[in-house]
């Protein structure tokens, strides 16, 4: 097998005096779709973060295709193919679906290319081309996401870092917005570092998984691996479902009112 695309090895990273992620080590090869598993507090935001220099790490060393970025200003980590994606969408919200695309290309001077990646955006989320003139704060938290991602692959990225792409959104949102993902990675080759607490469709997302707990790194493998372990299933999966039972409760203590 080829050598990783993006390395990162031994990374520590602070809060202050607190050590968030503790000699964290991982690889994404080209065209593969890598996954980190944990629960809140696992330290995944920051790896991501660290990964897309928002943050700078104390120790260790990550390495994109070839070079070290550690500790590289954030615009120069996207020039250099490393697009991150972060938690909550973040769009800008007085600006128009057009507008935020634009920002998404902010780093390029490329202007037919960059028309050329809004179609494709486009392609792929034909409901941002029917809302291209909307404020963005007036669209659904789905239809944000979407946005979040079409803003992200204006950058013209080679690997793309997803941060909880699920986060609130309803199952069958999710259904669509990962096999949006999916089609990417098929179709475009795109390789992507993905955070999620939704265990079960990120691993069938991915080829690979990395666990973190209390930020670390305790256990990585095949995707399909993964799936099938008794740890993951009884603590990851077994988490998402107990809390479907107790939101079905709950739901049914409403209607019952």
């Amino acid at each position: 097998m080829n050598a990783p695309i993006l390395q990162v090895r031994n990374i520590e990273s602070f809060y202050g005096p607190i050590m968030a992620i503790r000699g964290v080590s991982l690889d994404v090869h080209e065209g593969k779709i890598v996954s980190i598993l944990g629960a809140n507090g696992a330290g995944k935001t920051t790896l991501m973060k660290t990964i897309s220099g928002v943050m700078d790490p104390e120790k260790g060393t990550i390495t994109f295709d070839g070079g070290d970025i550690q500790g590289w200003e954030p615009h120069k980590v996207v020039q250099r193919g490393v697009v991150h994606i972060p938690e909550g969408r973040e769009v800008f919200p007085l600006l128009t679906v057009d507008e935020n695309l634009s920002l998404g290309a902010y780093t390029r001077k490329d202007k037919d290319q960059i028309e050329q990646d809004r179609e494709l955006v486009f392609r792929y989320f034909p409901v941002l081309k029917s809302r291209r003139s909307q404020e963005a704060g007036t669209l659904s938290g789905g239809q944000q996401q979407m946005l979040a991602i079409g803003r992200g692959l204006m950058a013209r990225p080679r690997i793309m870092l997803l941060d909880e792409p699920s986060l609130g959104l309803s199952p069958l949102l999710v259904q669509e917005i990962f096999g949006i993902l999916k089609r990417l990675n098929e179709e475009q080759n795109m390789t992507m570092l993905l955070v999620e607490q939704n265990a079960n469709a990120a691993l069938e997302l991915a080829h690979h998984g990395y666990v973190m707990e209390v930020g670390r790194i305790v256990m990585d493998g095949a995707a399909d691996a993964l799936l099938q372990s008794e740890d993951i299933q009884s603590f990851y999966l077994g988490k998402q479902e107990e809390g479907a039972r107790e939101s079905r409760r709950w739901k049914r203590k409403k209607t019952w009112r």
